[in-house]
């Protein structure tokens, strides 16, 4: 007999929910892409052009990535809690070098048009995988130095900016998976590195750093007052350092209207995430993360912990009902935005988003279920 599973602490339980928030705002931005594909966005988004619809529905979802990463970080930690360091290293390094390959299969095969594709992009869940690789060997140092080399890494990577190779450079190919955001050549096949891994390995170094905080031993007061400062500051020096435009991003300009001068400022570059995006992101983050603690008679808690007690399972999913939907769509109305079929109205995305939540929230849940219960089964640790 397998035995019963434990109920997780608030303190696990409000990571879960993060987690869960980041994907839940990550399938908006993922039916956006798919139903919205015709009116695409640059980045940083062009504050004179973009629609601001579009736009505010685009910045709900920046979170999801930083703030995903750190917890991936932090997770590591609460895991190393139980395990030895090397047992952490071997898992860090299994896993990573699994989302690598997922990445390009069943990832990528489901944004392709075409089987076998002729196209692959080194997205979220590669960068992902890189940075678990390379905290595997980084577990095995100091925490000082983990969160030293997280800090030099996340504030110092912009300095990089302006070197751009380009193809036929030495070192090309591995500058454009590290910090520019390329495409080249290999095995007849085009790979886009769209989340070079530099940065998302200086957030997953830092997220294992703030692990001490979790610690059963740390009163949740004292955490959420951490967590609530760091959040303060970061979102402070972010108002500061945006608005001084010395360094961490392009500069903000005078785009003609109140509201589009605020898109300007606001329009902060992804690929590959710059200094002034990490920075509210990951404090926007840190909040969270501390009014879920708090806020633990909230309906929405347990929800939102489904969603994050199994996120490649809901990610996978979704990634191939959203793949279908468009699809059946498409062949039964035709395209009607060029090549593609895409929504008139930003209003559409929001409506089958709403759906989509609904569709897709009792198998999560069912597998999340049995994903607890079955804690003997070593496989379901990977999703």
């Amino acid at each position: 007999m397998t035995e019963p599973a434990k109920r997780p602490t608030i303190r696990l339980q409000s990571i879960d929910a993060l987690r869960g928030l980041v994907m839940v705002v990550m399938l908006l931005d993922h039916v956006r892409e798919t139903f919205f594909v015709h009116l695409q966005v640059a980045d940083p988004v062009d504050a004179r052009s973009v629609m601001p619809a579009l736009f505010f529905t685009r910045l709900l979802s920046s979170i999801c990535a930083p703030v995903f990463v750190a917890l991936t970080g932090l997770s590591a930690w609460l895991y190393g809690q139980k395990h030895s360091r090397a047992e952490v290293s071997g898992f860090l390094l299994r896993r990573g070098a699994f989302l690598l390959v997922l990445e390009i299969t069943f990832v990528s095969f489901a944004w392709s048009a075409k089987f076998p594709p002729q196209t692959l992009w080194l997205q979220v869940i590669w960068a992902i995988g890189a940075s678990m690789i390379v905290l595997a060997g980084a577990v095995h140092l100091s925490r000082g130095v983990i969160v030293a080399l997280g800090l030099a890494i996340v504030g110092g990577h912009n300095l990089l900016d302006g070197i751009v190779l380009a193809p036929g450079d030495a070192f090309f190919v591995p500058w454009a998976l590290l910090h520019q955001r390329a495409a080249f050549e290999f095995l007849g096949i085009t790979w886009k590195t769209t989340y070079p891994a530099l940065p998302w390995i200086g957030v997953i170094l830092l997220g294992y750093g703030i692990g001490p905080w979790f610690a059963t031993a740390t009163a949740p007061a004292v955490r959420q007052r951490r967590l609530v400062l760091l959040g303060v500051l970061l979102l402070a020096g972010f108002v500061i350092l945006r608005a001084l435009d010395l360094y961490g991003d392009r500069p903000w300009f005078d785009a003609g209207t109140p509201l589009r001068i605020a898109i300007s400022f606001l329009a902060l570059t992804k690929y590959p995430p710059s200094l002034l995006y990490l920075m509210p992101t990951l404090g926007l983050g840190a909040l969270l993360l501390a009014a879920l603690e708090s806020g633990q008679g909230s309906r929405w808690l347990p929800a939102l912990a489904i969603f994050g007690a199994a996120p490649m399972f809901f990610y996978l999913l979704h990634l191939y009902v959203l793949r279908a939907i468009y699809l059946g769509v498409l062949a039964l109305y035709g395209p009607n935005h060029g090549e593609v079929y895409g929504f008139d109205h930003i209003i559409g995305v929001w409506a089958l988003y709403a759906v989509l939540l609904a569709l897709l929230y009792p198998p999560t849940r069912r597998f999340a279920q049995f994903k607890q219960r079955r804690r003997d089964i070593p496989w379901l640790k990977y999703l």
